[in-house]
């Protein structure tokens, strides 16, 4: 299952501890302590999904084909990847594991313990 597809997408979000879901910005928005950390859209039938990455990934990864730099999210270094990306399911889970991460360590440490976010998790 693709997590470019709804289900794939919940199945792989509900995975990580202290995640929520809410429909916004006409897209399937995932976030942790109440702060974004990947969302699925599709639009003109075209799915992607949003993560925020490292720079070094951010200029890696730009330079695909499939994968821009995401609006409105543009100056934190978030990337809007594509399924037409050379990026194999994998590869984007990696990246939006990674974009979990980024997200959860700027939780305070009080949350984190609240939502059982380890530093493995």
């Amino acid at each position: 299952m693709s997590v470019f597809e709804p289900e794939g997408f919940d199945a792989f979000v509900k995975s990580l501890p202290g995640t929520s879901f809410v429909d916004q910005w006409g897209s399937h928005v995932a976030k942790v302590g109440g702060k974004v950390f990947t969302l699925l859209s599709a639009e003109d039938g075209k799915a992607r999904v949003v993560a925020k990455c490292p720079e070094e990934s951010f200029e890696i990864l730009t330079a695909l084909d499939g994968i821009r730099q995401a609006p409105y999210f543009a100056k934190r270094k978030w990337v809007e990847i594509g399924r037409s990306s050379p990026l194999s399911d994998d590869e984007v889970i990696h990246y939006l594991t990674q974009s979990y991460h980024l997200v959860a360590a700027s939780l305070t440490k009080k949350l984190r313990q609240e939502l059982g976010i380890t530093p493995t998790s």
